[in-house]
């Protein structure tokens, strides 16, 4: 079984394509924005530490965020592969996730990168912020979080070319034809459904 990444902006699918994926391939999807929304829902005492970060645009620390990592990788439905949406997210989350791989006698097989131009980004996400009431989904916050993306998330993009990892994916397009455009990436790898 593989071991995953999706990666791209904020709005460019990466849940919705990272659950068909991990379907398709029979691991989990691990999402930590899941993992922090359910933590604040259930307002537990991570969840009032991470709504008040993720409200401001911010990306949750690094210490916290890799906690939450390891403990999730270690569960019994990971043990075999995993497909990770939102980590790593800097340079100090994928040397932590290098150390977890190397524990687990593991590596990384490659990097879904979905790509989507930044108008169309922002409309998607004052669509979803719209129809599912989300805080943390206004224009400006939405504008930051992608300077933020930019600035701190897309250098990654660099580490992972250069070990070979990274499966370019356009974005935009029907929910199918952007599943099927990874699948085919994923399978010219060798990973295949």
């Amino acid at each position: 079984m593989p071991n995953l990444l999706i990666v791209g902006p904020p709005g460019a699918g990466k849940g919705t394509q990272a659950a068909r994926i991990a379907e398709a391939l029979g691991v989990p999807a691990v999402s930590t924005g899941d993992i922090f929304r359910q933590n604040i829902k259930d307002r537990t005492e991570l969840g009032e530490r991470v709504s008040a970060i993720l409200d401001a645009g911010e990306y949750v620390p690094d210490s916290l965020t890799n906690e939450l990592i390891d403990d999730r990788l270690a569960q019994a439905d990971a043990e075999q592969g995993y497909l990770l949406d939102g980590y790593p997210r800097t340079a100090g989350q994928v040397e932590f996730l290098d150390g977890v791989n190397l524990r687990r006698g593991e590596q990384l097989d490659a990097v879904i990168r979905l790509v989507a131009e930044t108008d169309e980004v922002v409309r998607r996400l004052l669509a979803r912020a719209q129809e599912q009431g989300r805080s943390d989904d206004t224009e400006e916050v939405i504008r930051h979080r992608l300077e933020v993306y930019e600035r701190e998330t897309a250098p990654l993009i660099a580490i992972f070319a250069e070990r070979g990892l990274v499966v370019e994916v356009d974005g935009i397009g029907a929910v199918d034809d952007v599943t099927e455009r990874i699948l085919a990436g994923l399978a010219e790898r060798g990973i295949a459904a």
